[in-house]
């Protein structure tokens, strides 16, 4: 069972990542959308590219704009800390019961 365990934990662990890094990308875009940024700058268009999907949803579902400030970052933030909080530790705790 050692071997499911080890699964278990290095998914955990590769999950955990993957969305940390994703929540700095959100970051990172909401910084550079502040700046009015050039939309044809490769690192801009990344970003675009890689957050306006999730965005997008959020967005279409949930109407964030007040005033003018988008709160679908915020709202995309506070579900990957959820994620964290819950799946990642879960996946945690039932790979060290296996173990």
């Amino acid at each position: 069972m050692f071997i499911f365990s080890n699964f278990l934990m290095a998914i955990a662990r590769i999950l955990d990542i993957g969305l940390s890094l994703y929540m700095w990308v959100i970051i990172a875009r909401a910084v550079i959308s502040w700046v009015s940024p050039d939309p044809y700058n490769p690192i801009v268009r990344f970003l675009n590219s890689i957050t306006e999907p999730v965005l997008y949803r959020i967005r279409r579902f949930i109407p964030v704009f007040f005033g003018g400030f988008d709160f679908s970052p915020i709202l995309v933030i506070l579900g990957i800390i959820f994620a964290q909080s819950f799946l990642v530790q879960s996946l945690y705790q039932m790979a060290s019961r296996l173990g």
